[in-house]
């Protein structure tokens, strides 16, 4: 199993020289990508425009979306930036896309969620057209555009991501919960014939180190207070410790993730070594 690490691109108050410092320095690690999340009503920075960035001071790692919100964005002009970021960056950008869990996002963008879900799957078919009828350049990659995840976790969910993406990428969560997903996630691929199986993403958050367990924990509190009382279990799951990081990683090696991306929840760059010496 491979295991990447976030950006902290949606933590507040994170500086914009942070996140290409640590872009740099995720590439001279031991980290096989970087991954940022995605929120409009949220004083973080937008994730195609942070990847571009962490593209340009980057040569080796891939660059994935944990996930973007599609339905918050017309298609063909996402279809236009991952087709650019992707060709950009050599072919590294993965796609990740999901519906989103915050009404607030969409209230703000001026949208509703209702039949998010199926206009996701209407995205999803369309985003492969442009890209292999060459509608919407640059063309890269042997389909065209970057490689495709889809999210979420309802039946519709795992049969949009088996009928039109590449794999599955999970929300988070303990390795039983990822294990279950992706248990799910292959059936689905095999209900609709396609050959192989689904490449299988997961993610998780960290802060290592007691000065960073405080803070790290406030912001998942507040990242997730949309959640009530569940915000609480998320902050209680961040990996503040080594061996907690080590028994995470082993579970999800162990439940069939191909790749896992630990997201950290404070922008100090030291975390970037703290991780790598417990990983690497």
């Amino acid at each position: 199993m491979r295991v990447g690490i976030g950006l902290p691109s949606a933590i507040p108050g994170t500086a914009g020289e942070r996140i290409v410092e640590w872009a740099r320095r995720a590439d001279e690690g031991p980290f096989s990508s970087v991954g940022v999340l995605d929120r409009i009503a949220y004083d973080s920075f937008d994730p195609l425009i942070s990847l571009t960035a962490a593209a340009a001071v980057t040569s080796r790692i891939k660059l994935v979306t944990m996930v973007v919100i599609a339905p918050l964005r017309t298609t063909a002009v996402l279809a236009k930036e991952a087709a650019s970021l992707d060709a950009i960056s050599g072919g590294r950008f993965v796609l990740g896309l999901g519906i989103g869990a915050r009404a607030d996002d969409y209230t703000v963008s001026g949208l509703e969620t209702k039949e998010r879900g199926q206009r996701l799957a209407e995205q999803l078919l369309a985003l492969k057209t442009y890209w292999e009828d060459d509608r919407v350049g640059p063309h890269s990659g042997p389909s065209g555009g970057p490689l495709l995840l889809a999210g979420g976790q309802s039946g519709e969910a795992f049969a949009r991501m088996a009928r039109y993406a590449d794999g599955y990428v999970h929300g988070g969560g303990p390795p039983r919960a990822f294990a279950s997903a992706a248990s799910r996630a292959r059936a689905a691929w095999s209900e609709f014939g396609r050959p192989g199986q689904p490449a299988l993403w997961g993610q998780g958050y960290f802060a290592l180190g007691q000065e960073a367990e405080l803070p790290g924990g406030d912001y998942l509190r507040d990242y997730y207070a949309f959640t009530g009382p569940f915000a609480e279990k998320v902050a209680a799951a961040n990996l503040t410790t080594p061996q907690a990081v080590i028994d995470f990683v082993r579970g999800y090696e162990e439940a069939g993730c191909d790749e896992l991306v630990l997201l950290p929840t404070v922008p100090d760059a030291n975390q970037i070594d703290r991780l790598a010496d417990v990983i690497g």
